[in-house]
């Protein structure tokens, strides 16, 4: 049979994708190929086919042909500027001045660099050398040309993540309330470090990093045939600050499930099933363990401030006069009389002297526990700082932060919680319970590899694991499944939702198996209400909402005024100082009130109760004739609890807000419930006070400090629904969830008159984190067009001109987090787009065959130039045997399989809206702006 000529088929329509956009200026960087030697020319690939299957020929020009295409491509060529957008919006993160990051002498340096000190473009040489895919191996995904479409949205249930970014950053140049982004981490300058070693290459939540190639594969597992319907391209496992792959992860586990279907038993398809509800099930019983310690450890540290119990040091002062009163209990010896002792008479007052060597050793104390979870924090375990829920809620949106969730901050975590809420500042424990269960949710999945090399369903297992915390921080269950729905969540089907009740309910069982306090109670402030409200109570729980939302949108701008004072400031350098001088000026305060002295959650517990009378502190608050001088020192406590909190929430030690919020709100609550009250009992016959009994107590005052704790707390998070059935359960008060449901709203009506972030999301902004939140709705009056990074501002690769050398350089001197493909410099007509650290893994996988060196050429469009007009040509220039051709195939890599062929395009006319619900419904990355099928800029997820 005549040998056939083939030529290359027409370009895909283009399907444009994103790529790093420059550093120093708004110019198109051009990077330059490596000359071409005349070895390089013999690379060229051809045969004649002895069977009957058509021949292969690749087409090699000579060097006149060479040389002619030199001369009339110039060295360097500046890409075709396009859109009527600049860079766009002041937010979007690709060029350093727009950061501010252009700081030092080599960002000064890179501003000023002249045209003629950079590289231009690869590709700008005509490179005749192409091989012969026919002859070498097998393409890895030969269905991948035919499955590749024109830029449609692909129907998948991924929420958005963080687009590829050229700086690789989550954050501006500033240090963050939880731990510090160093600036050489993502700064948008060239990369300095020599070679092509990963900085990352293994998963973004552990905490060792991999050495094993294979390990740095994320797709190793998924055999090359089973991705040949997919688009999206393999991938390595991810670096740190960087987003995941939605829509490949979900691809991935389709193929995994396709394999189980098809080839596995019975019982590996139930052992599979099985994986994720036995799974929910660990994490729930860990962090009921886990949170049934950290209360026990943080009052027996709490009380041990004041004293300490003879008969068994390891026992708090509860324990220890089990059965007792704790006001006359001989086996609880205190500071005081330990280092002044002496029998004091029963009515006597306190000797001077050992009220000041209690104080003083309470100062003392408090001190050292603050320094130690400080000390800890910022030597051992960054990450274990602060709340975390805001750091979630960005991974659980789909972005790496490396060690946050690992073992070693879950230890320090551990030990450093109840250190810091011991010392007596006032902060809570109960939300780093959120990051203590997520953390568990990290670390068990490793034991499943279905999640362990997954990171899209490993973050369903991490919302289960939110509820989970909740469950053991309030004894909340169904509570826990709605804040992990409302309020940390971005994907979250019914199947997770299934899970997280799993998880919540395993939790909550295994906190009432171990009843940490003895009492049946899951947490120190759960009470019960048997009595029921009156109409003109309304207004005042309307009222105490209204205060609510005042203190929430106060407590917000407050609080994030001082963590950015913080950051740029002299306490940024020196956080065990801060903390223990914040502990030293709270224990000072905090000892001479009575309410402030004891714990928050106790003290919630004592202002939540009905007037019983079962001891000294309900017998003060229940005191009609003492209204005046309780109401004052209650008053005193939350504006001193308010201030403290506002300076303690985010320094450099574990703690919450939850906690003392609501003991501000019950503070409050208590006040106004007694005001209440002392009006009823003054005006019984006032005609507002008309639907009470008489002599029956009419208004119950402790509700009054549910209420409160609720409206302050929604003020701050802006919870609804969650917090609603939390309070629920907590006080087990069916009668008073209408009232609860009604300061609640209010609270939030009023703080998002002041704005409608919570102070989880203001955290978020502050720290410029990769998070579009589901629940805002976006108004813009511009189009992509406008807010896009024109493509004068990026740096884009050729199909099949570059080298191995050149797209080493690329690496070396860029630290961008990907490139997009064309197939023409020409045209610009995209034909993918492939990460920076899918690039450098195969590269480096193609350097460990001994046929490729610098000058090998690269291919990523997975097509062929076109064939020799004359077989005979190529057969008289090269031989004419196949064992020729097959050998000459072997010298060029094939990068096709590790490009994402399918990326999103949009019109620049297209609204914002629309490209925003595409981010946070879809799961983009990015999305790619083209006209006329040539891109002209991008949209990544931070200019959204």
């Amino acid at each position: 049979m005549p040998n056939t000529k083939r030529t290359a088929p027409h370009p895909q329509p283009p399907l444009p994708s994103v790529g790093a956009t420059a550093t120093s200026n708004t110019r198109q960087r051009h990077l330059s190929s490596a000359p071409r030697t005349d070895s390089d020319a013999n690379l060229a690939a051809a045969s004649s086919s002895a069977s009957s299957s058509s021949a292969i020929l690749a087409d090699a020009d000579d060097d006149d042909s060479q040389q002619q295409q030199q001369q009339q491509q110039p060295a360097s060529r500046r890409v075709l500027p396009g859109g009527s957008g600049g860079p766009g919006l002041s937010i979007a993160i690709t060029d350093p001045r727009i950061m501010g990051l252009q700081t030092d002498e080599s960002d000064a340096g890179d501003s000023s660099s002249t045209e003629d000190d950079r590289a231009p473009m690869l590709g700008t040489h005509a490179d005749a050398t192409t091989p012969l895919s026919a002859l070498s191996a097998p393409p890895l995904f030969p269905g991948r040309r035919a499955a590749s479409g024109g830029g449609g949205i692909r129907s998948r249930p991924p929420l958005p993540s963080w687009g590829v970014s050229p700086l690789g950053s989550p954050a501006r140049a500033m240090s963050s309330p939880t731990p510090s982004l160093h600036r050489s981490s993502y700064r948008g300058t060239p990369a300095t470090t020599p070679g092509l070693a990963p900085t990352g290459g293994h998963d973004g939540d552990d905490d060792s990093p991999t050495s094993s190639p294979n390990d740095k594969y994320l797709d190793a597992d998924v055999p090359d045939a089973d991705w040949a319907d997919e688009g999206g391209g393999r991938r390595v496992k991810y670096e740190d600050f960087t987003t995941i792959d939605w829509i490949h992860d979900f691809a991935k586990e389709r193929v995994r499930l396709k394999r189980l279907r098809k080839h596995a038993s019975t019982l590996a398809n139930l052992w599979d099933a099985s994986q994720a509800w036995i799974l929910v099930a660990l994490v729930g019983i860990f962090s009921g363990v886990i949170a049934t310690f950290i209360a026990l450890v943080e009052e027996w540290l709490g009380d041990l401030k004041q004293g300490y119990c003879s008969d068994q040091w390891y026992l708090n002062r509860k324990f220890c006069c089990w059965m007792q009163s704790e006001e006359d209990c001989p086996a609880w010896v205190g500071w005081g009389e330990r280092v002044v002792p002496g029998h004091v008479k029963h009515g006597e007052g306190e000797p001077a002297n050992r009220f000041l060597a209690a104080y003083g050793i309470y100062i003392c104390v408090a001190t050292l526990f603050s320094f130690m979870a400080a000390f800890m924090c910022k030597n051992l375990a960054p990450y274990a700082a602060g709340s975390g829920i805001p750091e979630v809620k960005t991974i659980l949106g789909g972005f790496i932060m490396r060690k946050f969730l690992g073992a070693w901050t879950l230890l320090v975590k551990v030990i450093g919680l109840p250190l810091a809420t011991a010392s007596g500042m006032s902060l809570g424990k109960e939300g780093p319970f959120v990051h203590v269960s997520c953390a568990i949710g990290n670390i068990l999945p490793r034991m499943f590899t279905k999640f362990a090399k997954n990171e899209a369903k490993k973050r369903e297992i991490l919302s289960a694991a939110a509820a989970a915390g909740i469950s053991s921080a309030f004894g909340s269950p169904i509570g826990g499944v709605l804040f992990s729905l409302e309020e940390v969540s971005y994907y979250f089907p019914f199947k997770t939702m299934l899970r997280s009740f799993f998880a919540a309910m395993c939790a909550a069982v295994t906190l009432q198996v171990l009843n940490p306090y003895r009492t049946g109670k899951l947490v120190l402030f759960q009470v019960t209400y048997d009595t029921s409200w009156h109409s003109f109570e309304l207004i005042f729980f309307i009222l105490i909402g209204v205060l609510g939302g005042l203190f929430g949108a106060f407590f917000i701008r407050a609080n994030i005024r001082i963590i950015a004072i913080r950051k740029f400031s002299w306490l940024k350098r020196h956080p065990i100082q801060e903390a223990c001088a914040i502990a030293f000026v709270t224990a000072i305060v905090s000892y001479l009130n009575t309410y402030l002295r004891m714990s928050t959650d106790k003290l919630i517990g004592a202002l939540f109760r009905e007037c019983d009378g079962t001891d000294e502190m309900m017998a003060v608050l229940c005191d009609r004739s003492m209204y005046g001088t309780t109401a004052w020192v209650l008053a005193v406590a939350a504006v001193v609890k308010l201030a403290l909190t506002i300076v303690t929430f985010g320094i450099r030690v574990p703690c919450g807000c939850f906690v003392p919020t609501m003991a501000i709100g019950a503070c409050v609550g208590r006040v106004l419930g007694m005001a209440v009250d002392a009006l009823q009992q003054a005006y019984p016959s006032f005609f507002f006070f008309s639907s009470c009994v008489p002599d029956v107590e009419c208004v119950t005052i402790g509700p009054y400090a549910l209420l409160g704790a609720a409206a302050f707390l929604a003020g701050i998070t802006r919870m609804t629904v969650s917090l609603v059935i939390i309070i629920f359960e907590v006080s087990g008060a069916l009668t008073y969830v209408v009232p609860v449901m009604i300061s609640v709203m209010v609270s939030k009506f009023v703080a998002d008159a002041f704005g409608k972030e919570s102070i989880y999301d203001a955290l978020i902004r502050l720290n410029e984190y990769p998070f579009l939140c589901p629940k805002e709705e976006y108004v813009e009056s511009v189009n992509c067009g406008q807010v896009m990074t024109s493509v004068s501002d990026l740096i884009v690769l050729p199909a099949t001109e570059a080298t191995v050398g050149d797209l080493e350089q690329v690496l070396r001197d860029y630290s961008y987090k990907g490139f997009p493909v064309v197939a023409s410099t020409k045209t610009m007509h995209v034909v993918g787009f492939i990460n920076r650290n899918e690039l450098r893994y195969a590269l480096e996988q193609a350097k460990r065959r001994p046929t490729i060196d610098e000058h090998t050429p690269c291919y990523f469009s997975g097509h062929l130039p076109a064939m020799p007009s004359s077989p005979a040509a190529t057969i008289l220039s090269f031989g004419s045997t196949v064992a020729h051709a097959v050998a000459t195939a072997a010298h060029f890599v094939d990068l096709s399989s590790w490009m994402d062929q399918t990326p999103m395009t949009l019109v620049p006319r297209t609204p914002m809206e629309m490209v925003i619900e595409l981010f946070k419904k879809v799961g983009l990355r990015y999305v790619l702006v083209t006209k006329n099928g040539a891109l002209i800029g991008l949209i990544t997820k931070k200019d959204a």
